[in-house]
Formats: structure tokens, sequence, C-alpha cells
């Protein structure tokens, strides 16, 4: 079922909100398509009012992933300079890097905080404030979140016409840090956009049997959701016009502590095939998982011939 409607929402700005994020701000702001006055004010001048105790709620309740959504994330203002400030597939695919594979396709992903636009770059800023993390906190119950202000994985994504990315599990651990990845957050920045047009992001069953809820990537919705061993999600394949986008940012964040259970394993990201993919999963995939391995043993031998 795709939610489209932000009405009655837990969490949306026409609820109460945590009591000391303050309401008052008039929204006014011209500093966020010049960079003028770039990262000073509180969090809560970008972000609307959130009901905590409301989305702590929905998160909890969230079986078998746990995960709470928002409609009007961003004040609205805010989220249309963002929303402008992304550019053309074409130009994006020049500022990060391309992906063309099996898993994920027609996907551009720019990481590099220097190379995003001046509302972008704040919104990459307000995702990692203290307030905002020790929310997600004060939400989500998990003690010691970090956000990573490398935006590994994470930052600026854009998806073309044709595009698609499997369901997966994200990877659980970054190494260059030593820290654990617990927590997604996406938020939207399409408007207008048809459902029409698919590109919606599908949260999973562990045993990828059945989909339990499905987003509308429109503006200015945001999903949270836990990362762990079975928080399979993934976007349906884009169908909407030639030069239209799937904009959204992704960051992620992380823990010292590693998660309740774990097993020590560390792993990259694990992709699954939908019921309905047969091909997909019997012989696309294994294949793209063969080519994948063998160009892993050429950059290996590549490196010991150097050594040599």
């Amino acid at each position: 079922m795709s939610t489209s409607s932000s009405e009655g929402l837990p969490g949306s700005p026409s609820e109460s909100h945590a009591g000391s994020h303050d309401e008052s701000h008039d929204g006014s702001h011209d500093e966020w398509g010049s960079g003028s006055g770039s990262g000073s004010g509180s969090v809560w001048d970008f972000v609307n009012p959130l009901d905590a105790k409301a989305l702590a709620r929905q998160f909890r309740e969230a079986a078998p992933i746990r995960f709470f959504h928002i409609d009007g994330f961003l004040r609205p203002e805010f989220a249309r300079a963002v929303r402008d400030a992304y550019p053309a597939y074409e130009e994006a695919s020049h500022l990060g890097r391309e992906f063309r594979a099996v898993n994920e396709q027609l996907k551009v992903q720019i990481c590099d905080a220097d190379r995003f636009p001046e509302p972008v770059r704040q919104l990459a800023r307000v995702l990692a404030a203290p307030e905002l993390v020790e929310t997600l906190t004060e939400i989500t119950e998990i003690p010691g979140l970090l956000a990573d202000d490398t935006l590994a994985g994470g930052g600026m994504h854009l998806m073309g016409s044709g595009g698609r990315l499997d369901v997966h599990v994200d990877f659980n651990y970054l190494e260059e840090r030593g820290l654990h990845r617990r927590l997604n957050i996406l938020v939207f920045l399409n408007d207008p956009w048809e459902e029409s047009w698919g590109g919606n992001l599908e949260l999973w069953d562990p045993e990828v049997r059945r989909c339990l809820r499905s987003f509308t990537p429109e503006l200015n919705r945001c999903v949270v959701f836990n990362t762990t061993e079975s928080s399979f999600h993934g976007v349906t394949p884009l169908r909407c016009p030639a030069g239209r986008t799937r904009n959204s940012f992704a960051a992620y964040y992380y823990t010292e502590q590693p998660p309740e259970g774990w097993d020590g394993t560390k792993h990259s990201t694990v992709f699954r095939a939908r019921p309905s993919e047969w091909l997909r999963g019997h012989v696309l995939m294994p294949v793209e998982d063969i080519v994948r391995g063998n160009r892993v043993l050429r950059r290996v031998d590549r490196l010991l011939r150097r050594r040599r």
C-alpha cells in the first residue's frame, strides 16, 4: 500500500512536538540559495517540530522491520530550496558515481559534501546535527548514535528513467571508522511525482516474500528505518518520463557498540530478488556476483604484481 497523505500522521507538523523544539519560528529564510549564514541557527529552523513520543510509538509497533515516516519533515521553503538545487542526471553523473549494474541501474550517488549545492550542504549539516541525532536516539531507543560526516554510501541520490535498485540489506560495518550501521534516514525531493512512475521505496519481510510498506518518493517525505540483517528494502523500477529523475538524500547513523545478537559477520550490500523476479534471482544476480568476484580477483592480482 502506497502512502501519499500526511493528514493525521504521527510526527507530522500538525501534531504536538517534543517540548524543547521551538515552534515559533516564522520560516522566513533567504540564505539557503546563497550560502550566507549557512550552518547558523537551530536545527528546528530547518526541520518541522517532531512529536518524538508518537514517532517512538510508530517505530516500536512496526514489525518486523522497525521504521517511522514523516510527511512534511523539513520547513516547506527549505524543502523547495533543496529540491531546486539538485542538478540534472548528466551533470550529477560527472559529480559522483554512476551505477549501471544488474542490481543497481541508472543511479548516481554524490557523497562529497564539497560538491553539494549550498541548500543540500545545509541539509547534510542538519541531519548530522547533535540535536537531531539526540532526537533520533530518543525515538529509536538506540543508544550512542553517531552521524557519519563522510556520508559513506549516502548523500545525494538521483535515479533516471529505467533505473532500479533491487531489494537488499545494507552493509553493516563502516570499516574505516570501526562503526556499526544502525539507522537509515531518507528524504525525498520530488515534486510533482506520479505513482505510475514507480520509484517507490519498499520495505520487505525478512524472507523477501511480502512487501510490508511502500512509499511514493514525494517531496518532503522522510522515512527512517533500522539497519539489521533482515531489514530488506528496495526501489521499484522507474517509469518516469525521459529527462526526469527520482531525487533523494540519504544519511546513515552508527554506533561504536555492536547491535544485540551480532555474530561478528561484516558484509557489504546483500541483494535479493522479489518473488516475481525468477530470472533476476536465478540467472542475472548470480552472474553479476561472478562478474563482481572476478573484478575483485583482478584487482587483487594487480596489487600483488605491483609488490613483486
